[in-house]
């Protein structure tokens, strides 16, 4: 399942396409950007309510083909342009962190 198909079936709101083909490997949900540095896994989808251009810097370094914001959080213009030049999907949600972990779990569950 690639990470366009897997923000389709959530009903996710699309603020920037990156590369949507890259497949959904791994999920990672934190807000505290260092704890994602130290702990996610390369190419996981990171899903948070960290909203700013340094959450994508974050991505980047883990490879990470796509950011989900939940809580409906409003976002910066800088953080869609970093994401645009470094080809990362931005979603956002209404849901929680929570909630939308829980629906990539059994995502990734149903096409392991």
């Amino acid at each position: 399942m690639t990470v366009s198909q897997a923000a389709e079936e959530l009903g996710l709101e699309t603020l920037s396409p990156g590369d949507g083909t890259r497949e959904l490997v791994d999920v990672y949900t934190s807000d505290l950007l260092s704890d994602v540095m130290g702990n996610a896994g390369d190419e996981a989808v990171l899903v948070t309510i960290q909203a700013h251009k340094n959450t994508v810097a974050v991505a980047t370094l883990k490879d990470s083909p796509a950011i989900i914001l939940c809580n409906s959080r409003p976002i910066a213009d800088d953080m869609l342009e970093a994401a645009a030049d470094e080809h990362i999907a931005v979603y956002r949600t209404a849901e929680n962190q929570f909630t939308v972990s829980g629906r990539l779990y059994c995502l990734l569950l149903q096409h392991s």
